[in-house]
Formats: C-alpha cells, sequence, structure tokens
C-alpha cells in the first residue's frame, strides 16, 4: 500500500493513445493556446484602454476573459510540455496545485455569469436606480468576491484531497483531476463525498439564481420595444456564454464521476478536456462580436493598425 507521504509523483496515463500522434497534437494544443491568449489580451486591453468601455457589463466581461487566460495557463504549458515528453508525470505538489487552479477556474467563470446576470436584472427591470446600485464600489466588490468565493471553496476541495492516503499514484486521465485523484484513496473518502456534494448544490444554486433571473428579465423585456432591443444586445451573449459553460461543466462532473470504461479513450479524453477549450476561446468571441460597443472599437483598433502597418512598410 502506497500512503500520501510516499507519492512523489503521479503518472498521467492518459496519453497512452497519443505516442502517434504526438507533433500533430503539440501543434494544435499550441495553437489553441495561443488562440485563446490573443482573443482574451484583446478584449481585455480593448476594454481597459476604452473609458467608454469603463461600465459594469463591460467589467464583468474583463474579469470573465482574465480568468480563462488564468485556467487555460494551468493546463496548457503542461498539456504541450506532456505531449512532447517521453514518460507524462508530475509532482504530488505539481498534481495538487493544478487541481487547484483549474477547478477554481470554472468556478470563477460561474460565479462571473452570476454576477452579469445581475447586472443585466438591474439594468433591465430597475434601470432608474441602476447607477446607484451598480455603483464603482459594488461593482469592484462582485468582481472581488467571484474570484475569492470560488478560490475558497477550490482551497477546501484541495486541503481536503491533499489529507487523503494514496493506493496508486496512475491517474487514467490527461491532467490532474481531483475526483481521479480522490479514487485513488485507500481509506474513506467520505468527507470529500459529501463536501463535493455540497459543492455541486451550490453552483446548482448559481445556476437557479441565473434562471430566475432571466425569468424576470424576459417578463420586463417584453413590455417595451427598448427592453426587447437591450435583451437582444446585451444577454443574448450571457446566454450563449452560460450554456457554453453549463455543457462544459456538465460533461465534466458527469464523466469524471459516472463515467464508464467501455467508452472509448479518444471519446473519454474529449469529454475530459473539452471544457478547458471551448470556453475561453468562445466566450470572449461571443461578446466580442455581439456587443456593438467592444466590436466598433475592436474593429476601429484593427483598422489604425493596419494604417500603422502601412505606414512602416
Amino acid at each position: 500500500m502506497i500512503n500520501m507521504s510516499n507519492v512523489v509523483l503521479f503518472s498521467l496515463s492518459g496519453f497512452s493513445t497519443t505516442a502517434n500522434y504526438r507533433v500533430l497534437l503539440s501543434s494544435l494544443t499550441f495553437f489553441c493556446y495561443f488562440l485563446i491568449v490573443v482573443v482574451n489580451v484583446s478584449l481585455v486591453l480593448t476594454i481597459i484602454l476604452d473609458q467608454n468601455l469603463h461600465k459594469p457589463m463591460y467589467a464583468f466581461v474583463c474579469s470573465l476573459c482574465i480568468n480563462g487566460l488564468y485556467g487555460s495557463t494551468g493546463f496548457y504549458p503542461k498539456f504541450v510540455f506532456d505531449l512532447l515528453s517521453e514518460t507524462q508525470v508530475i509532482s504530488y505538489e505539481g498534481c495538487l496545485l493544478q487541481v487547484f487552479v483549474i477547478y477554481s477556474n470554472i468556478k470563477m467563470d460561474y460565479s462571473s455569469l452570476v454576477v452579469m446576470a445581475y447586472d443585466r436584472y438591474v439594468a433591465i427591470c430597475r434601470p432608474l436606480q441602476y447607477h446607484s446600485l451598480m455603483s464603482v464600489r459594488r461593482t469592484a466588490v462582485l468582481v472581488a468576491l467571484s474570484w475569492l468565493i470560488p478560490l475558497c471553496c477550490e482551497s477546501m476541495v484541495t486541503i481536503l484531497t491533499s489529507k487523503l492516503k494514496f493506493c496508486s499514484s496512475k491517474i487514467d486521465k490527461l491532467y490532474c483531476e481531483n475526483w481521479s485523484l480522490v479514487k485513488l484513496a485507500c481509506g474513506s473518502r467520505r468527507t470529500n463525498d459529501i463536501f463535493g456534494l455540497f459543492v455541486i448544490a451550490f453552483y446548482c444554486g448559481h445556476l437557479l439564481f441565473i434562471v430566475c433571473s432571466y425569468v424576470q428579465l424576459v417578463k420586463s423585456a417584453l413590455k417595451s420595444t427598448n427592453g426587447k432591443k437591450k435583451f437582444t444586445q446585451t444577454c443574448v451573449p450571457h446566454l450563449l456564454c452560460l450554456l457554453n459553460v453549463s455543457v462544459a461543466l456538465l460533461f465534466d462532473v458527469m464523466y469524471s464521476r459516472y463515467g464508464a470504461a467501455s467508452v472509448p479513450q479518444s471519446v473519454r479524453h474529449f469529454f475530459a478536456i473539452q471544457f478547458l477549450v471551448i470556453p475561453p476561446i468562445i466566450n470572449p468571441i461571443i461578446y466580442g462580436l455581439i456587443l456593438t460597443k467592444i466590436r466598433n472599437r475592436i474593429i476601429y483598433l484593427c483598422i489604425m493598425a493596419g494604417q500603422l502597418f502601412q505606414l512602416g512598410v
């Protein structure tokens, strides 16, 4: 029996089927990470540099993009390194750190979507009170809470996992994932199970809050033409991002806890990494294309950059 104190390295056995495609997969992964950095940094800089975008809704979008960069950095560099390596291992401390970064990232995504739903609710259902309710101070508090609560929650999850004793050091995945570590435990994992279900219920509460907010939003938006226009312009991208993150997270939770061994490994790999690939690329693209002010500003900056390039040539 191997206990916690003797586990120095974990092996990632999920890479066994990638040996013949290392160069191709590493190239695609590097391109994907490059794309995530470009689209998210572009949106963040656009919002920071334009005074007209210094409003609560855009501050929340900026926070969402920064979180996308944070989560991607916890996965992609290590993943590319493993694809190009002969052996795929990760230290005990590195594994816990990756668990913390990846899963605090997805929790912060959901928390950001909750505060964005609240912002849209106030803007459409209580427009006369919007500026008093969504002051600079309250916006800063909401952004801080959307980061601090998930970080504290994931800290508890990681601490509980670190206290387990392990019977094996083989993780059947492409990266360190909390439930995969818990399944390696020798003794009782009851506390981890209970707290894990509490976390799932807590974030299901987030989803319920968003649904209730949008019920009120739709009722209010249908009363006027201006309300319908505002709903279409600002709420549709939020709903698309919510759907994007929710579907990705649902696949990960269901597969991690209840995935069948009979499922082909390629399919299991897809379910394992799709929530790390799709949301950080799609979310900034959705907001960049649908929100008029951001789209117009990005087009303007692209035109200016093109003109400067021509002058330089």
